[in-house]
């Protein structure tokens, strides 16, 4: 994830996660996960997972890792190439690594390109080197501009980056925010358009990265729209609606059956929880790679 994302959810997710690790224990509940939570998990475990580190930015990622690996999980991502080495440490990778814009500024700004293009080609190589499988980016915000227009701007500039996404085996992934709730503005918030813009890039190292919780606010139809558009789709990412909070029976979304319906269509990627916790970390944490158990 962008240092935007990061920066702009890093007062609501500490607090969160503060608030539940308070709630749990008079020490901090992070630093000491129940032991429940960290059993293996069993199951068909058809889906590979992982988590996002900045919902648990007040862990240690040392101690996040450890705790991950003794779920199940076989990554932490959204992480900047400083932090890489401690996820291998622990027999992890970082499914998806933190890439060249932020979630305002993006591709769809053509003054943005040299940079964003510069940085894309430092940061494509190390990726690879690290044998990382993904580099998020974004669109940017709209500004006023019409989404034919960003599309159009979004495709001349990613044309630039993907030749070498190709010959070093990365795959590029857009991010599907709503620009409802939490991204005003975000000019890829709709599946379509970022399908479309899969579709004139025109590249295999160019996919969407499909969020969960994102695309429920905006569209809904969620297991049809994954069924539809699965070609586009390059990653998937978690979160209870509303609220972004735990994925269990206390929110809308039917989380066993998108996994289900995920799973059959062969994906082989990974599934990402980026959920803020309410309750006690771990234990929410554990709770929601069972229910993607499948």
């Amino acid at each position: 994830m962008s240092h935007s994302r990061r920066d702009a959810l890093k007062a609501i997710g500490g607090a969160a996660v503060a608030g539940a690790a308070m709630a749990a224990s008079p020490m901090t509940a992070m630093a000491t996960p129940s032991r429940d939570a960290l059993q293996p998990l069993a199951g068909a475990g058809r889906l590979k997972q992982s988590v996002c580190q900045w919902c648990y930015s007040s862990m240690p990622l040392d101690d996040l890792c450890a705790a991950a690996k003794g779920m199940g999980l076989l990554s932490v991502e959204l992480l900047s190439e400083k932090d890489w080495p401690v996820v291998k440490q622990h027999g992890l990778t970082c499914a998806m690594a933190n890439g060249p814009s932020t979630i305002p500024v993006g591709f769809n700004r053509p003054s943005e390109h040299d940079r964003l293009v510069a940085e894309s080609e430092r940061l494509l190589p190390l990726v690879a080197a690290a044998g990382l499988p993904n580099m998020i980016v974004f669109s940017g915000n709209r500004g006023g501009m019409g989404d034919g227009e960003g599309l159009a701007t979004c495709v001349t500039g990613l044309k630039r980056i993907t030749p070498l996404a190709e010959r070093l085996g990365v795959t590029v992934c857009m991010e599907l925010l709503n620009s409802r709730v939490d991204h005003k503005d975000y000019m890829c918030d709709h599946t379509a358009w970022g399908a479309e813009l899969v579709r004139q890039v025109g590249s295999p190292r160019f996919k969407l990265l499909y969020d969960i919780y994102h695309m429920q606010i905006m569209e809904g139809d969620v297991i049809r729209t994954i069924r539809d558009n699965f070609g586009a789709i390059g990653h998937f990412h978690t979160g209870g609606v509303p609220g972004r909070n735990e994925i269990d029976g206390g929110q809308e979304l039917q989380y066993p059956a998108i996994m289900r319906a995920i799973a059959d269509l062969g994906y082989t990627g990974f599934i990402g929880q980026e959920f803020i916790p309410r309750r006690d970390p771990m234990t929410s944490l554990a709770e929601g790679v069972r229910t993607c158990d499948v």
